[in-house]
Protein backbone atom coordinates (compact mmCIF):
# COMPACT_ATOMS: atom_id res chain seq x y z
CA UNK A 1 0.00 0.00 0.00
CA UNK A 2 1.51 3.33 -1.01
CA UNK A 3 1.58 6.25 1.37
CA UNK A 4 -0.16 9.49 0.40
CA UNK A 5 1.77 12.56 1.43
CA UNK A 6 0.78 16.18 1.87
CA UNK A 7 3.86 17.07 -0.19
CA UNK A 8 2.74 14.95 -3.16
CA UNK A 9 0.23 17.61 -4.26
CA UNK A 10 1.00 18.67 -7.85
CA UNK A 11 1.40 22.36 -6.94
CA UNK A 12 4.14 21.69 -4.33
CA UNK A 13 7.21 21.42 -6.49
CA UNK A 14 10.63 20.50 -5.09
CA UNK A 15 9.53 19.60 -1.55
CA UNK A 16 10.71 15.96 -1.74
CA UNK A 17 13.87 16.63 0.30
CA UNK A 18 11.85 18.55 2.90
CA UNK A 19 9.52 15.58 3.34
CA UNK A 20 12.51 13.24 3.81
CA UNK A 21 13.91 15.52 6.52
CA UNK A 22 10.58 15.64 8.36
CA UNK A 23 10.35 11.83 8.23
CA UNK A 24 13.90 11.51 9.57
CA UNK A 25 13.14 13.91 12.45
CA UNK A 26 9.90 12.20 13.41
CA UNK A 27 11.67 8.83 13.66
CA UNK A 28 14.35 10.35 15.91
CA UNK A 29 11.86 11.99 18.31
CA UNK A 30 12.85 11.20 21.90
CA UNK A 31 12.15 13.03 25.16
CA UNK A 32 15.79 13.13 26.24
CA UNK A 33 17.30 15.58 26.84
CA UNK A 34 14.56 18.14 27.52
CA UNK A 35 14.80 21.48 25.74
CA UNK A 36 13.17 24.91 25.38
CA UNK A 37 12.93 27.14 22.31
CA UNK A 38 12.45 30.88 22.76
CA UNK A 39 11.65 33.29 19.91
CA UNK A 40 12.13 37.04 19.74
CA UNK A 41 11.60 39.43 16.84
CA UNK A 42 13.80 42.50 16.40
CA UNK A 43 12.38 45.84 15.26
CA UNK A 44 13.72 45.19 11.73
CA UNK A 45 11.83 41.86 11.52
CA UNK A 46 14.82 39.60 12.20
CA UNK A 47 13.77 36.50 14.13
CA UNK A 48 16.07 35.15 16.85
CA UNK A 49 15.71 31.76 18.48
CA UNK A 50 17.42 30.41 21.60
CA UNK A 51 17.43 26.63 21.92
CA UNK A 52 18.23 25.65 25.52
CA UNK A 53 19.02 21.97 26.06
CA UNK A 54 19.42 20.50 29.58
CA UNK A 55 22.76 18.65 29.45
CA UNK A 56 23.57 18.24 33.16
CA UNK A 57 26.70 16.19 33.66
CA UNK A 58 28.05 16.72 30.13
CA UNK A 59 31.29 18.61 29.60
CA UNK A 60 32.11 20.80 26.62
CA UNK A 61 34.30 18.06 25.09
CA UNK A 62 31.41 15.56 25.32
CA UNK A 63 29.02 17.68 23.24
CA UNK A 64 28.95 18.26 19.49
CA UNK A 65 26.82 20.77 17.58
CA UNK A 66 26.71 20.65 13.77
CA UNK A 67 24.61 22.43 11.17
CA UNK A 68 24.36 20.76 7.79
CA UNK A 69 21.78 20.52 5.04
CA UNK A 70 19.18 22.68 6.88
CA UNK A 71 19.46 20.51 9.96
CA UNK A 72 20.89 21.33 13.37
CA UNK A 73 22.24 18.22 15.09
CA UNK A 74 23.26 18.09 18.75
CA UNK A 75 25.04 15.00 20.08
CA UNK A 76 26.18 14.13 23.57
CA UNK A 77 28.50 11.25 24.44
CA UNK A 78 29.74 10.55 27.96
CA UNK A 79 32.29 7.97 28.95
CA UNK A 80 31.33 5.95 32.00
CA UNK A 81 33.88 6.32 34.77
CA UNK A 82 34.21 2.90 36.38
CA UNK A 83 36.13 4.33 39.33
CA UNK A 84 33.06 6.16 40.62
CA UNK A 85 30.55 4.34 42.82
CA UNK A 86 27.02 5.77 42.83
CA UNK A 87 24.56 5.17 45.65
CA UNK A 88 21.89 6.86 43.54
CA UNK A 89 22.19 7.97 39.95
CA UNK A 90 19.43 10.39 38.99
CA UNK A 91 21.40 12.31 36.35
CA UNK A 92 21.37 10.33 33.13
CA UNK A 93 24.73 9.57 31.55
CA UNK A 94 23.43 8.17 28.31
CA UNK A 95 24.25 9.27 24.81
CA UNK A 96 21.77 11.41 22.94
CA UNK A 97 21.14 12.94 19.57
CA UNK A 98 18.66 15.79 19.12
CA UNK A 99 17.79 17.17 15.66
CA UNK A 100 16.13 20.40 14.62
CA UNK A 101 15.01 21.17 11.06
CA UNK A 102 16.03 24.67 9.96
CA UNK A 103 14.15 26.68 7.34
CA UNK A 104 16.02 28.17 4.39
CA UNK A 105 17.90 31.29 5.43
CA UNK A 106 18.16 30.30 9.10
CA UNK A 107 21.72 30.45 10.45
CA UNK A 108 23.24 29.04 13.62
CA UNK A 109 25.22 31.82 15.29
CA UNK A 110 26.81 30.24 18.36
CA UNK A 111 26.56 27.60 21.07
CA UNK A 112 27.33 28.22 24.75
CA UNK A 113 27.53 25.77 27.66
CA UNK A 114 26.57 27.39 30.96
CA UNK A 115 25.29 25.89 34.25
CA UNK A 116 24.33 22.55 32.67
CA UNK A 117 22.47 24.20 29.79
CA UNK A 118 23.62 24.15 26.18
CA UNK A 119 22.28 27.33 24.59
CA UNK A 120 22.28 27.57 20.80
CA UNK A 121 21.54 30.94 19.18
CA UNK A 122 19.84 30.79 15.79
CA UNK A 123 18.85 33.76 13.61
CA UNK A 124 16.64 34.27 10.57
CA UNK A 125 17.14 37.70 8.98
CA UNK A 126 14.04 39.26 7.52
CA UNK A 127 13.88 38.14 3.91
CA UNK A 128 13.32 40.76 1.27
CA UNK A 129 10.30 40.01 -0.86
CA UNK A 130 11.45 39.68 -4.43
CA UNK A 131 9.13 39.57 -7.39
CA UNK A 132 10.30 39.29 -10.94
CA UNK A 133 8.50 39.14 -14.23
CA UNK A 134 9.13 36.04 -16.33
CA UNK A 135 9.42 36.65 -20.02
CA UNK A 136 7.21 34.45 -22.18
CA UNK A 137 8.88 33.32 -25.36
CA UNK A 138 7.07 32.05 -28.39
CA UNK A 139 7.98 28.60 -29.69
Amino acid sequence: MSRVSLFSAPFLLGFDAFEERVDRLSKAADGYPPYNIERTVDADGTERFLISIAVAGFGQNELEVTAEDNQLLVRGRQKDDGAREFLHRGIAARQFQRSFLLADGVMVQEATLRHGMLIIAVVRPKAEKVARRIEIRSA
